[in-house]
């Protein structure tokens, strides 16, 4: 199933994806794409309705995040072996662990804000996981279990303010607008292996990221075993899980984001993100 939120910020409704691409509301059956929502039983519960019997939402309406009232907005930093060579940087011994805040969750195809005194705003396409079990202490064996589904991250990233402003990446990753979720989220059973698939972004239609979780450096389930020794993983956390090359700061010269850029990226079944780029008023 495809999964998502439709309407006004703040006011979204669950929704699914029907097979003809048409949005159908199933806020009859749940009050929202989040938390307990994402439990297996509700998920099989959801996946035994005929989406023909729900009702069609008519017209384009909004898509917000694909999960609301997130929990945990967790990120795994050089993750990816190429991007990591492009960045200059060694491939970490275990997984570098940082956090955006949950403010910066935004829809797929929402504006992006370049913040005030920004000189170095960046993309970065991700493959976000969300959890659907609580996890807590759980090996890889058995972390997959855990996952209510996937979809597509956009880890905007303000690299002056995460680099050379003294502290955490958080201060670079959390602006708003700096984290769209979606547009939908694709439950796990119709992502069988989700180290094999390809990912792209192109800013004003020049491609510059063109990579496949592949070369993910930890694999989903070691992240997911990692992070739950550390912390337990809630049913709504969304861990979005690093970033293959082709990140404006690994371009020579490098090229940052300026307002009237749009940007275009997607992940193999998991659908594309449009977003169009202004500064922060």
């Amino acid at each position: 199933m495809k999964l998502l939120r439709y309407g006004p910020e703040g006011f979204e409704k669950p929704g699914l994806l029907d097979a003809g691409g048409g949005i159908r509301d199933v806020s009859a059956h749940i009050s929202d794409i989040s938390g307990v929502s994402l439990g297996d039983n509700t998920l099989a519960k959801l996946k035994g309705i005929d989406p023909n019997s729900l009702p069609l939402v008519e017209g384009i309406p909004r898509l917000g995040p694909c999960v609301g009232h997130v929990g945990k907005f967790i990120c795994i930093g050089l993750n990816y072996a190429d991007h990591a060579a492009e960045s200059g940087m060694d491939l970490p011994a275990e997984p570098v662990v940082f956090f955006k805040a949950t403010s910066a969750i935004t829809g797929p195809d929402d504006t992006v804000e370049i913040p005030r005194g920004s000189v170095k705003t960046d993309w970065e396409v991700e493959l976000g996981v969300v959890i659907g079990k609580e996890a807590k202490y759980v090996s890889e064996a058995d972390a997959l279990s855990h996952v209510a589904g996937y979809c597509v991250v956009n880890d905007l990233s303000e690299r002056d303010f995460q680099l050379h402003r003294s502290g955490q990446w958080v201060k670079g990753k959390s602006a708003d607008t700096f984290g769209p979720i979606g547009p939908w989220m694709v439950t796990r059973n119709e992502v069988p292996d989700p180290q094999n698939l390809s990912m792209y972004l192109d800013v004003n239609g020049h491609r510059y990221q063109d990579g496949s979780t592949q070369t993910m450096h930890f694999g989903v389930a070691t992240v997911i075993s990692h992070l739950s020794q550390f912390m337990s993983l809630q049913p709504g956390d969304v861990i979005s899980t690093g970033t293959p090359p082709g990140v404006g700061m690994g371009q020579s010269p490098e090229v940052y984001l300026k307002p009237g850029d749009e940007m275009k990226l997607g992940i193999e079944g998991l659908g594309v993100q449009r977003q169009k780029v202004v500064a922060a008023a």
